[in-house]
């Protein structure tokens, strides 16, 4: 089994599910008491939001360059990050770095572009939705990419960070994510994903039966689970 590297703390509670949802993966791949091999290396979550509130890339690919070095050091054999927003600064953070990182898109496109979907939306943090750096890498895949409106983006992302990220869930909330769903649906777009590792955490399938929601973190687990089990005898 591969050992899984895990850039964390962006934020606390999407790295919390993914340390279940792996475990529960590779229990049920190999059944009996098997766990998964994991090195979590958890950043403060006020200087991740420090860096992304100020534009301040260049300091934070800095600050997870180190923390991908010491995951590598540690015996990691690849490295995930558990924050969509992050993955603005993948290739930057993973210089130098010999082993591989496991993209969040990758294997969500590939779902999306499976179930013959071709227009689909994009939620997550300001950032996610308003730059192009997830949305050009789903675009690789034969997908086109819609946002929700400014004023639903800055709500999604108050959302975020002001409740989200401090493990609070209100009905309210989850109701205002909904109807921006809902208006994203009527306007054309055929599915939804679910661009922040937290938002699948909010808002449930079974919330809107009649729109596919694509969860980024629940799909990024299983292949990770595939990969740590790539070579597993």
């Amino acid at each position: 089994m591969k050992t899984i590297g895990i850039i964390g703390g962006s934020t606390t509670f999407a790295t919390e599910e993914y340390y279940r949802a792996i475990n529960k993966g590779i229990r049920q791949q190999l059944g009996g008491y098997h766990t998964a091999e994991i090195i979590i290396n958890s950043m403060d979550f006020a200087k991740s939001a420090h860096f992304v509130e100020n534009g301040l890339w260049e300091e934070g690919s800095e600050f997870l360059h180190g923390k991908a070095l010491s995951l590598q050091r540690a015996g990691a054999d690849f490295i995930i990050c558990v924050s969509n927003t992050w993955h603005r600064c993948a290739d930057e953070f993973m210089k130098g770095i010999d082993i591989p990182f496991l993209h969040i898109v990758d294997p969500t496109a590939k779902t999306i572009a499976q179930g013959g979907y071709k227009k689909v939306a994009l939620l997550g943090t300001m950032v996610t939705m308003s730059q192009p750096f997830l949305k050009e890498r789903f675009e690789q895949f034969g997908l086109e990419i819609v946002v929700p409106t400014t004023n639903a983006q800055s709500l999604i992302n108050k959302i975020i960070f002001e409740e989200l990220s401090k493990g609070e869930f209100k009905e309210e909330s989850r109701a205002g994510y909904l109807a921006i769903v809902d208006e994203l649906y009527a306007n054309g777009s055929e599915a939804v994903i679910l661009g922040c590792t937290e938002i699948g955490l909010l808002i449930k399938q079974s919330d809107r039966p009649n729109i596919t929601m694509f969860d980024t973190l629940a799909i990024h687990v299983q292949a990770i689970v595939q990969f740590a089990l790539s070579n597993y005898p």
